[in-house]
């Protein structure tokens, strides 16, 4: 069967990022229609999809997005987002229904929240809905999803649970972590979403998704505890309010207290599967029970899966963009420096990859070996291991206390760390050439923390680690520049 051309808004957020290489595979056509195009730059699919600007806010941007389109996702949606963000919410869903009528479109496809909508809902989850009739003020069949929790590594309402799981021996529980919920794993929304496409028996329905499992958000947190070998104690308290609650994680989690509050206000109405639709329309999706979701989110820790957090937010070329990031991403910390050499990908990645053994680490060498030594009184490997050849690398190869698990010769290289560490940790160094003669440097340090002790560990060192880092990117480029320069006079 031929493949649609579809349409997919908030490819830059959580959800429509991870759908648009699904429906590539699937052999659609995919248009990704976002404010600013560039957002989009180093995604490992933007080659295969069309690129549109437009905003739904304003609906003269939207027929050229619309143009050709059979189906279209609508994947916006605000968490907050100051006041009036209802009304930019509906204003926007009947923009975008508009446009697609106009348009020809055959069918929008939304996902919103999932809750009784004969009760008293949050003002969050009351928006998501009402959105879904927005959708529908047109003439164009809406088929709705409504999910809860999506348990995913990067989604909003799982690393809420990872980050309170991951940095609190002891958690303070409100009454909302008591609620009952029906999480879903991201896998089985995108199964949803992109089946639909092919099932005519779901348009214009409201379809409720859920996993196998109807649980609390407290027994989601000792459940990825019991996934992530930790040990951890729950204590309720009667009297933190939804504002203390958002205070409370804005201090404790990366996520601040505007978006914690509607996410927490919504955690006090019970989300579960009230009908069996989901199971007659797509008899062939399978839903996937908690623990097994969480093993699936976790696997971002693994060293097969890394990459596909780091490629996320590949580094590009464009002007402004900070020559030091320490952030914190779907569970990882990361620090990313960049740095324009005036040297070509080959000989920058001839220095990189010849960096342990007897070349040393180009920087305070004596700091590694200091870690070396710390390394081995603790029982690791320390440096001892060298490296097999002075200037080569390959998958596989032990190169001090790391190992290379990556490695694309003249352009990346990445290694993971084999230290006694409480958490993961990797290197990466990547080439983007700009000329001939020029060409961006990246170098990324990512750790997985393990707890409350892996927090501590980086926290703790990093006024450490961040000369030695600093001083290695320079250290390289400079030993670079230095021999295109001799080169060039040859």
């Amino acid at each position: 069967m031929a493949g649609k051309h579809v349409l997919v808004t908030g490819a830059t957020g959580y959800v429509g990022g991870r759908l648009v290489p699904r429906l590539l595979e699937a052999g659609h056509r995919v248009r990704c229609m976002t404010r600013d195009t560039a957002r989009l730059q180093g995604r490992a699919w933007q080659g295969q999809v069309e690129l549109a600007a437009g905003d739904v806010l304003h609906p003269e941007t939207l027929p050229s997005a619309m143009a050709g389109i059979e189906v279209a996702y609508y994947l916006i949606h605000s968490m907050g987002g100051g006041q009036g963000f209802h009304e930019r919410d509906l204003v926007a869903a009947r923009n975008f229904a508009q446009a697609a009528q106009d348009a020809g479109v055959q069918r929008i496809i939304y996902l919103g929240g999932l809750g009784d909508s004969n009760t008293e809902l949050s003002p969050h989850l009351r928006s998501r809905q009402q959105t879904g009739e927005a959708l529908r003020t047109a003439t164009v069949p809406v088929t709705e999803f409504r999910a809860a929790v999506i348990v995913g590594s990067g989604s909003l309402s799982f690393e809420l649970v990872r980050y309170l799981t991951e940095r609190l021996p002891v958690m303070i529980c409100p009454r909302w972590v008591f609620t009952r919920i029906q999480p879903i794993s991201i896998r089985n929304v995108l199964d949803y979403l992109v089946a639909a496409l092919e099932t005519p028996d779901s348009t214009g329905q409201i379809i409720e998704i859920g996993g196998a499992d109807v649980l609390t958000y407290s027994a989601m947190m000792t459940g990825y505890a019991e996934a992530r070998g930790l040990k951890r104690m729950l204590l309720p308290v009667p009297f933190l309010t939804p504002r203390l609650s958002s205070y409370w994680l804005h201090l404790v989690t990366p996520i601040p207290a505007s978006i914690a509050r509607p996410l927490i206000d919504g955690l006090h109405n019970e989300v579960v599967v009230r009908n069996d639709a989901a199971h007659h329309i797509f008899p062939q999706i399978e839903p996937l029970d908690y623990t097994t979701a969480v093993q699936h989110a976790l696997e971002r820790l693994n060293s097969a899966q890394i990459e596909t957090t780091w490629s996320d937010a590949l580094v590009s070329s464009q002007d402004g963009l900070p020559p030091v990031l320490l952030t914190s991403r779907e569970g990882m910390i990361v620090e990313r420096r960049q740095q324009t050499v005036a040297a070509s990908a080959d000989t920058l990645y001839g220095i990189f990859a010849g960096l342990g053994g007897e070349h040393g680490w180009l920087h305070m060498n004596w700091a590694w070996h200091l870690r070396g030594g710390i390394d081995r009184l603790v029982g690791g490997v320390g440096l001892r291991r060298g490296r097999r050849d002075p200037d080569e690398v390959r998958v596989g190869d032990a190169l001090d206390f790391w190992r290379v698990e990556a490695v694309e010769p003249g352009r990346w290289l990445r290694l993971r760390a084999e230290m006694k560490l409480p958490g993961r940790a990797w290197l990466e160094f990547e080439t983007h050439p700009q000329t001939e003669r020029q060409t961006l440097l990246v170098q990324t340090a990512c750790f997985a923390p393990k707890g409350l002790l892996g927090q501590l560990y980086w926290y703790g060192l990093y006024p450490f680690h961040r000369p030695v880092f600093r001083g290695m990117i320079r250290a390289i480029a400079e030993r670079a520049e230095r021999i295109e320069r001799v080169g060039s006079r040859r």
